[in-house]
């Protein structure tokens, strides 16, 4: 009876010995943190050193709309500069541009420029500091990103991580700012993201942007392939550091 009673705890230990092991020696494989894939991502695609001294990205592209081809050119600048023009029947027309503090657009029915109302600015000057990467930095500029887990998108194995930017303001109301990544397990390349749509005739629904053929340019690896909400978008041509003039991200005088 004692012989039993002895031979029935070292199963039990065995077992809880062996259950420990397991949960030890698996937590590399299945476990990860938000930091750990930041940090491998950014080493993917050229490292922190490659990305910091970045004063400016400027991307040469085409939009699918419609099936008609429109050439884009967007200029992005550290310091919430940035522009984006379309090159449509001949003309050329600032969809969008900032220079920093004020926020405008053409209308396509006047073709003159108009600055976006109050709320639409503030939120949009919230995200100044993002230039090149949201996610660089991210604690410093008071953001909070959260490992998920795992899921699979575009038929492949992602890290999900879930970044929590500073409240936006919609009619009035402050509202958190989430955005998920989905980076590829393989090369921990994103290359998915998910924002909730919060006012208009899609609130609460999900805008979907992809990112695929990343290419190397001047060391940096950006992706060439893109399809933001449907709309597909194919660049030709990245150009870093742009000697840029003020003027091209100012509101227009008349």
């Amino acid at each position: 009876m004692k012989l039993t009673k002895t031979f029935n705890i070292m199963k039990i230990l065995k077992l809880s010995i062996f259950a420990f092991l397991f949960s030890v020696l698996s937590t590399p494989i299945f476990a990860q943190s938000a930091d750990e894939v930041i940090a491998k991502y950014f080493t993917t695609i050229g490292g922190v050193e490659k990305l910091k001294p970045l004063k400016g990205i400027k991307m040469e592209m085409s939009v699918d709309a419609q099936g008609m081809e429109i050439p884009v050119e967007m200029v992005q600048l550290a310091g919430g500069k940035i522009y984006v023009k379309i090159s449509l029947q001949g003309k050329e027309i600032t969809q969008m541009a900032s220079d920093g503090a004020t926020i405008w657009s053409t209308n396509f029915m006047t073709m003159k420029a108009e600055k976006s109302d109050a709320e639409a600015t503030a939120n949009a000057l919230l995200s100044n500091n993002d230039f090149p990467d949201a996610l660089l930095d991210y604690k410093e500029k008071g953001y909070a990103a959260e490992f998920v887990g795992k899921e699979t998108k575009e038929g492949t194995e992602c890290f999900k991580l879930k970044l929590t930017k500073k409240p936006v303001t919609v009619n009035g109301v402050k509202m958190d700012d989430v955005s998920y990544y989905y980076f590829d397990t393989e090369n921990y390349l994103p290359i998915v993201t998910e924002t909730e749509i919060k006012e208009g005739p899609m609130k609460g629904q999900k805008s979907v942007s992809t990112m695929s053929d990343y290419q190397e340019v001047d060391g940096v690896y950006f992706p060439f392939s893109m399809n933001i909400g449907g709309q597909a978008m194919k660049i030709s041509k990245i150009t870093l550091n742009p000697t840029v003039a003020e003027t091209a991200f100012a509101f227009p005088t008349e």
